[in-house]
This record gives structure tokens, C-alpha cells and sequence, in this order.
């Protein structure tokens, strides 16, 4: 994942650990490059995996998508939405998108 020059920031809760946020922000990260240049769809489904530890239910992680996308432009819904459609390769939402 290369550096992002991007004008907004994550939405993370200060009451987090370390652990926690690196997990969210991974997510958010896999989701940027999911638009800009294209994304592993295993990497995208393991940093899913420790984002769910954080966001651990539908509401909390429904909140965070919001606040996310509200802010990048970015849809984390989307992104999950074509890792489930698609079997393997490579996951660009722009790519894909019709």
C-alpha cells in the first residue's frame, strides 16, 4: 500500500488500542486502494477479518462505513459487496463498476 495523499481523516474512536486502530485504518486503506489501483481480493477479506474484531456488530460497523464514506467518497459496502460477487483476482471498484 503506497502513501495517500488523501484531504480528510479516518474516523477512529480515541478509546481504541493501538491494535484496534491499525486494524480500522488497514480497512479503510484496502478500501482506498480497492478504487485507486486495485486490491488482492484475499487482502481485502483478511483485513475484513480484523476490522470485524473492532466493528464487532452490524450497527457499529454500519456507523463506521457511514463515517468513512462521508468523508472519502469511498464505499466500504461496495467494495465487500464485489469481494463476495467476485471468486478470486483482483478487486477495483472502478474497474468493475458498470
Amino acid at each position: 500500500m503506497g502513501i495517500k495523499q488523501n484531504n480528510y481523516s479516518y474516523p477512529i474512536d480515541p478509546d481504541w488500542t493501538n491494535e484496534e486502530i491499525s486494524a480500522v485504518v488497514g480497512m479503510f486503506r484496502v478500501v482506498e486502494d480497492a478504487y485507486e489501483v486495485g486490491v488482492n481480493r484475499q487482502a481485502v477479506l483478511d483485513q475484513y477479518k480484523k476490522f470485524k474484531q473492532v466493528a464487532n456488530s452490524k450497527a457499529y460497523e454500519k456507523q463506521l462505513r457511514k463515517r468513512f464514506e462521508d468523508v472519502s467518497g469511498y464505499s466500504l459496502y461496495k467494495v465487500m459487496q464485489m469481494t463476495k460477487e467476485k471468486q478470486a483476482g483482483e478487486i477495483r471498484v472502478n474497474a468493475d463498476a458498470k
